[in-house]
């Protein structure tokens, strides 16, 4: 099993992965990658050049998590919105772009800009799978009382993985 990252040299970190770890980090970076595709454009040809999208806050629970009003009023979270997120999508895109050619069995070596990708996409990954399993801050004493038979706790220890990972990458960084 992974034993998190280390710092490495300018400003760069290194981390060990077995096959299985990646396969995992690698399904779930796809889904997420899947999920943030391009969003709705206008009709206008102008708008869609300039990537202004739909002004919708979205209906499903993951998307409404990476992509959160700014606002609380509905009119001004909409504008924003509609200029926002195009750009959003694309650097959650490209973040998962990053750790999906970099994520490899053995020893990764990232620059610090692939990690800052990577640490962007992990917490991502946590995210969506945090808001798929209604993730509470009671998550730690969940797993610590479920049984490795229930159905949930594969699901579970992987959102724990995760947050370990992403702590590891964090302290590497800093």
């Amino acid at each position: 099993m992974s034993s998190g990252f280390a710092a490495g040299r300018g400003g760069g970190v290194t981390a060990r992965f077995d096959a299985a770890e990646i396969a995992v980090l690698r399904s779930l970076v796809s889904q997420v990658l899947d999920l943030v595709e391009p969003g709705a454009t206008g009709d206008d040809p102008l708008e869609r050049a300039l990537g202004i999208g739909s002004p919708e806050e979205p209906t499903d629970p993951v998307l409404a998590r990476l992509f959160p009003s700014a606002y609380a009023d509905d009119d001004l979270s909409a504008e924003f919105r509609r200029y926002t997120e195009a750009t959003l999508r694309d650097g959650k895109r490209s973040d998962a772009r990053t750790m999906l050619e970099t994520a490899a069995p053995g020893r990764v070596e990232l620059t610090a800009e692939q990690a800052q990708a990577w640490m962007r996409a992990l917490n991502d990954v946590r995210l969506a799978l945090g808001t798929r399993l209604e993730v509470t801050e009671e998550v730690h004493d969940e797993i610590a009382g479920m049984g490795e038979d229930d159905p949930r706790y594969p699901a579970y220890v992987t959102y724990d993985w995760l947050t370990y990972l992403q702590d590891s990458l964090v302290r590497a960084l800093w």
